[in-house]
């Protein structure tokens, strides 16, 4: 005999009314095998980036290495002032936005134009063959590219540094923003761009066809269907960039910096390394960093809203 339909809404309804421990049971029985998989991430999270911000409270202490993170008397926003009033302030922050806004404006928008261009070609083979040559060079680590940069831009003999005299760019305080951020993007373009990919490849072909047959050409493939589709890729990831407005990366600038760009390549991550490690300022450096992170949060916040309010994509 055939059993009846089962009722899975009053199955719902009655699971509602158990113990919040009977529905956790049933719930760890059912789905084990993928908390046996996510347990580990949750873990690595948790020791290497919730853990660590009980450190934060150093930024609130005159620290004293002899009576660990907890010792030291509490002094309030005193390291937040010094450091508002510390005469490198304007400087450091200067330099940080201006090294940031143009790696994140142009780091943003060359892969989108690269996935549209690569998305254009026709054969698979060459089409593949381009991708992975441009994706090849986020596997190069920073201090190769570095040492790159200043092979090319040696006066005389590099590459490109024969054409500019006698004085290395590397040591133009005017030349260190651009030859960071088109060396960031030049980098990384082709790995950011998978993401476009992966989403452009979700168009139904059919879209191009019936495209085609009312008479559109490559650009008006490119305005009414590709862009229009990675849309919603693009706000989402516009939104967790904009988490790292002040976040310039530590390694990069730190190579590239010498005595002769210093003016510009000081920015928060560099200056906090110089006061916090090699000065042993922890609590002030801590304060720096904390401010980093607040103006960051706050500018992922607003990117959110005003996302989730003009085209309800949002990441929460």
């Amino acid at each position: 005999m055939n059993a009846g339909p089962v009722d899975v809404r009053g199955n719902i309804e009655a699971r509602k009314h158990e113990s919040i421990f009977r529905r956790l049971a049933i719930h760890f029985k059912l789905y084990w095998q993928l908390w046996v998989f996510v347990i580990p991430s949750i873990a690595f999270v948790l020791v290497f980036a919730y853990v660590p911000m009980y450190g934060v409270q150093l930024a609130f202490r005159d620290y004293d290495i002899t009576t660990g993170l907890t010792g030291g008397k509490a002094v309030g926003f005193r390291y937040f002032q010094q450091f508002f009033n510390d005469p490198m302030f304007k400087e450091i922050l200067t330099n940080t936005v201006r090294i940031s806004l143009w790696t994140l404006v142009m780091g943003f928008i060359a892969p989108i134009v690269l996935a549209l261009l690569i998305n254009q070609i026709g054969s698979s083979n060459v089409k593949s063959f381009v991708q992975t040559i441009t994706y090849m060079p986020h596997f190069i680590s920073t201090v190769v590219i570095v040492s790159m940069l200043n092979i090319f831009f040696t006066p005389g003999s590099g590459l490109l540094g024969r054409f500019f005299g006698k004085t290395s760019l590397l040591g133009d305080p005017n030349a260190f923003t651009p030859i960071y951020w088109i060396s960031e993007v030049w980098q990384h373009v082709g790995w950011n761009c998978i993401i476009y990919l992966a989403a452009l490849s979700s168009v139904d072909v059919a879209l191009y066809e019936a495209a085609k047959i009312d008479g559109a050409g490559r650009l008006s493939l490119i305005r009414y269907v590709d862009i229009p589709t990675i849309l919603p890729t693009v706000g989402i990831l516009l939104i967790l960039q904009m988490g790292s407005v002040l976040g310039v990366g530590f390694e990069k600038v730190w190579l590239m910096q010498n005595t002769l760009n210093i003016t510009a390549s000081e920015v928060i991550s560099t200056y906090t390394y110089r006061i916090g490690i090699l000065d042993n300022q922890f609590s002030y450096s801590t304060a720096i960093g904390l401010f980093n992170s607040v103006v960051n949060f706050f500018f992922l916040m607003l990117a959110n809203f005003i996302s989730k309010k003009v085209s309800d994509s949002s990441i929460f």
